[in-house]
């Protein structure tokens, strides 16, 4: 039965015995293919100016232990985020068995501490390093001068919800503690009744939780004086600059950053990024898409968006500068909502600057007025009173439009996005999916950093290392080389 269990091994692939020994390659450079990734890291890098980017410790000291070169440490950092190994722990275990890693750093191995502190040190250097690739591919013309798509997505900071306090949630949480602390006075109550040795026992262990709970208490307290001091009355404890957002689902949310993209329509190349910690979109659409414009250097370019960047202003900036919008208009009528008249309903005519409504009189303009800093037009029908259909659109005495004084922005914005009905399919397949790709690379914790400004820089390198993967693949491993060297 020996005998034959052997000659049946002997079918399958053989495995290297390990007490043989072997020749390896004589060289570092055998280890690693032509067309193996890690070499457009090592070009792209080695074709930076460091010192011009702002890197620390790029001219050695005279005295001291030796440094790490940060060209070596930046290399680790674009490979770790290629490869989906954000810890500085593993990235240093990584040094150690990887071979590509091996000749990647010249068989250099620093420790997590050194690694994480470049990261740490560095933030805006890293976040011009992103920048300078992002230039190259525009030098590659892989960006297309037409379209990019914005968007915005929630990413969940180290900061744990039961760490961030806002006034209802102190409030809750109070009522929750009051609460508690009857429940156990109760208890201790019930405890006296009972025979001695157990009334002891347990009433020792609930004057140990009510004490708890006071000092709970008494930390709510410090929280809320805090927080008075703060300008949108919300802190977090773990990374300060964390804040509360809403997500999709109904009734969920969690404690992170807004990461804004705007994606090329034609390579799906991200252009240009930044991390806010606003919880929505309505004052990024300018921003973005001048950031975009300048990256991409075009004269015109059109932008597409989703309902949540809809703001007058936002769009005349825009338009202002040459950049034409695709952003659908919220639906938040409250007469439509009730089954009357919408302010869609009424039609604008320019030659004589009135309204038309759906009965066919005329809404005149009435005054003027300047509200919350944006000039409004008023405009109603003398005819409201007598108006045969006049329940299907007001419940006062007469139906009032206002108008913004660039009004026609926001109609002309809207009849493109009419005529064009595909751009939002357009701008959900570009930009959903490198947020898609972005958050399974990240894992279930999205940032491993705190505070805005060392998100921002391991933001970039997220994003360098998508844009690194899409132009391997758009342009092949050694002509984006050779487009690096040139």
């Amino acid at each position: 039965a020996y005998c034959m269990r052997g000659a049946l091994m002997k079918r399958f692939v053989q495995a290297e015995d390990r007490t043989q020994g072997t020749l390896l390659p004589e060289h570092l450079d055998d280890y690693v293919g032509a067309d193996n990734p890690v070499r457009v890291v090592d070009v792209f890098v080695e074709h930076l100016d460091l010192r011009k980017l702002g890197f620390s410790s790029v001219d050695p000291l005279a005295t001291g232990r030796p440094a790490y070169h940060p060209a070596v440490l930046l290399k680790l950092y674009i490979y770790g985020y290629l490869n989906r190994i954000q810890s500085s722990r593993r990235l240093e275990r990584e040094t150690q068995r990887n071979l590509e890693l091996i000749w990647l750093t010249g068989r250099l191995t620093p420790d997590f501490k050194t690694i994480a502190n470049f990261r740490k040190d560095n933030g805006s250097a890293i976040r011009k390093v992103c920048s300078q690739f992002v230039q190259l591919c525009r030098q590659l013309k892989l960006f297309s001068d037409a379209m990019v798509a914005i968007d915005g997505s929630k990413f969940k900071a180290v900061n744990n919800q039961d760490r961030n306090y806002t006034s209802n949630k102190i409030s809750r949480r109070r009522e929750q503690i009051e609460t508690s602390i009857a429940r156990y006075l109760a208890a201790m109550e019930s405890a006296d009744r009972q025979e001695l040795d157990i009334a002891e026992a347990k009433t020792t262990r609930l004057k140990d939780k009510i004490e708890m709970l006071k000092a709970q208490m008494a930390q709510l307290d410090e929280i809320e004086e805090r927080l008075e001091a703060t300008p949108d009355k919300q802190i977090s404890l773990t990374d300060p600059d964390a804040r509360s957002m809403a997500t999709s689902g109904r009734g969920s949310g969690m404690v992170g950053y807004n990461v804004q993209t705007a994606v090329d329509t034609k390579n799906h190349l991200i252009v240009a990024h930044e991390v806010t910690n606003q919880g929505h979109d309505r004052y990024q659409l300018a921003n973005m898409a001048k950031q975009a414009k300048a990256v991409i250097g075009c004269q015109e370019l059109r932008v597409v968006a989703d309902r949540g960047y809809f703001r007058g202003e936002e769009i005349l900036a825009c338009d202002e500068v040459g950049i034409t919008t695709f952003v659908p208009k919220p639906m938040t009528s409250g007469a439509k909502a009730d089954g009357r008249f919408d302010k869609q309903d009424f039609i604008f005519d320019t030659n004589t600057g009135e309204y038309q409504c759906p009965a066919g009189s005329r809404l005149i303009w009435r005054f003027s007025s300047l509200e919350r800093g944006v000039l409004l037009h008023k405009y109603w029908s003398s005819d409201c009173p007598r108006c045969a259909i006049k329940e299907k659109c007001t419940p006062s005495t007469y139906r009032r439009v206002a108008r913004w004084e660039h009004e026609a922005v926001l109609e002309a914005a809207q009849q493109r996005l009419d005529r064009e009905p595909d751009a939002m399919r357009l701008r959900r397949q570009t930009v959903e999916h490198p947020f898609g790709t972005l958050k399974a690379w990240m894992g279930a914790t999205h940032f491993l950093t705190r505070t805005l400004d060392r998100v921002s820089a391991e933001m970039s390198l997220h994003v360098l290392a998508y844009n690194l993967k899409r132009a391997m693949k758009i342009l092949g491993i050694r002509a984006l080389m050779a487009a690096m060297q040139a």
